[in-house]
């Protein structure tokens, strides 16, 4: 992973710390993924030990625990939730939800007793818990079978329901010696489908997107010869597999991408005309791999249309092992089409690994892939071991990093930045107003476009009655639309600097 470090980002002349937070720990942390809210908070998804506390509370064990961490706008601490189990649970993914809550799935070994409400199927099971944005929980579902069962990802659906997808082991169900099992949900957690996808030999999820039309898509890192549920022939030692599957679960279409050496898939995007997948390669041109290699693994991404069919392939070098850890689509305002394309990751050299050598990078390409610019955060030789676990692209232009911190090994703190970038800052197409869901049912968010340090929101009926008022100094607001009667209504916002704007509302 990638020693990135803090007092070299803010020597970055483009870029500018907006905030930084520290949230410390005693012993050694996970830190799994950073989930971005509907109104631009975030939520700090691990797992750790919770040493200090085993004295004094019988709630507590010793093993690994549920970690959230909820930061508002500006970088301060809302709210911080464990959810512990009699044996080790770690939280590897989390989908923030269209109410503005979210539904976190991790690999739980624990039966059933505290937090955790069913017992265990066997081996180690899929833990869901649905929570509100107080980090209430709703409900909590244990799926699994006598197999051993890793969750690797969750999504909404467009249904309001989740695709849960991880890996099982040795399933006797099962085509190999790790298969992708995935669960459909409703909204409610009651469970709609199951199914095992792989082939002969060893399939893990990587990563899942939901899909325009209410399904998802699959990113599996395939070292499988064909059979079982596989169609496909792996061109090499390891292949990109993809699989788009229906709003119910079924498989649509699949595809594999590969050469004859080792590839293996990262990221998975939704553009305006399919999808991006990306990962790194050792391949050679060879397979349907179009390009060369220029040292030790190169990133490899691909566009694909709706159909899963390749428009586009290219690779990029940053110098020996390159890894993907995050790719994110710049969309038009209306959203109807895709402007470009950030990529960031981290390159760590091969063979004896000293700091210096590790380096954290991003890299911005236009639709077509071609690229525009990339940027390095080097990393120092020092004693302070710092590693790049998430990032992800903001809708004003900033990105938010989050990695792990070691003052010494077994003392991971985590590290959140935010970081103001002024060349993304200026690709982003700004809306004075814009309000999402529009229909919407109960909660609407209210994004002011312009700079701004305090606002005014007021809410309108179409004869001219003031129906809400509400004061703001976020970016994105949420505004409570229970109450309203089916129909138009305006929404106009007033700030601190005399600027006023003004959108329609629809009640559906």
């Amino acid at each position: 992973m990638s020693a990135f470090t803090m007092c070299t980002i803010l020597g970055l002349s483009a870029q500018e710390v907006v905030w930084q937070k520290d949230i410390k720990s005693t012993t050694q942390d996970f830190l799994s993924q950073i989930t971005t809210t509907i109104d631009q908070q975030y939520l700090i998804t691990g797992s750790l030990i919770q040493s200090n506390k085993l004295q004094q509370d019988s709630k507590q064990n010793n093993g690994y625990d549920f970690h959230l961490v909820k930061l508002n706008q500006q970088g301060q601490e809302v709210w911080e939730k464990f959810f512990v189990g009699n044996n080790h649970d770690y939280l590897s993914a989390t989908v923030s939800t269209q109410d503005g809550g979210f539904l976190v799935s991790g690999s739980s070994y624990s039966s059933k007793g505290l937090d955790k409400k069913e017992d265990s199927k066997g081996g180690s099971d899929i833990w869901l818990i649905r929570l509100n944005e107080f980090g209430d929980e709703l409900w909590q579902k244990t799926v699994g079978s006598a197999s051993d069962e890793e969750a690797r990802s969750v999504i909404q659906t467009t249904d309001l329901g989740f695709f849960v997808a991880g890996n099982v082991q040795n399933s006797a169900k099962g085509y190999g010696s790790k298969d992708v099992w995935v669960v459909k949900l409703d909204k409610d957690g009651k469970e709609l489908s199951q199914s095992i996808l792989g082939g002969k030999g060893l399939d893990e999820v990587e990563k899942m997107i939901p899909t325009k039309d209410g399904g998802a898509l699959l990113g599996i890192y395939s070292r499988s010869t064909t059979g079982g549920s596989k169609k496909t022939e792996n061109f090499g030692e390891g292949d990109f597999w993809v699989i788009k599957l229906d709003k119910t679960g079924k498989t649509e279409w699949e595809k594999n991408f590969g050469g004859k050496a080792d590839d293996h898939l990262r990221t998975l995007s939704l553009t305006s005309t399919g999808y991006l997948i990306g990962g790194e390669s050792r391949s050679e041109r060879s397979g349907n791999k179009t390009g060369g290699i220029e040292e030790g693994t190169d990133l490899w991404l691909i566009s694909l249309n709706e159909r899963g069919e390749e428009i586009w392939q290219k690779s990029y070098n940053f110098g020996n092992r390159d890894i993907l850890m995050g790719t994110s689509v710049l969309h038009s305002a209306d959203d109807k089409s895709s402007k470009g394309i950030l990529l960031g990751g981290y390159t760590q050299a091969e063979g004896k690994i000293e700091s210096d050598d590790e380096t954290f990078w991003m890299l911005y390409l236009d639709t077509n892939g071609n690229e525009q610019w990339r940027k390095h955060v080097k990393g120092e030789s020092r004693k302070r071991e710092e590693r790049l676990s998430d990032l992800k692209l903001n809708r004003d232009g900033s990105i938010i990093l989050a990695g792990t911190s070691a003052e010494e090994l077994g003392k991971e703190n985590w590290k959140i930045v935010k970081l103001g970038d002024k060349q993304l800052d200026q690709l982003i197409e700004k809306q004075d107003i814009k309000i999402y869901p529009n229909p919407v049912s109960d909660y609407a968010y209210v994004e002011i476009g312009f700079e701004f340090k305090e606002a005014d929101i007021l809410l309108y009926d179409m004869g001219g009655r003031q129906l809400q008022s509400l004061k703001t100094k976020n970016k994105v607001t949420k505004i409570n639309t229970q109450n309203l009667i089916q129909g138009a209504y305006l929404v106009t916002i007033k700030t601190d600097t005399n600027k006023t704007a003004n959108a329609k509302l629809i009640k559906k």
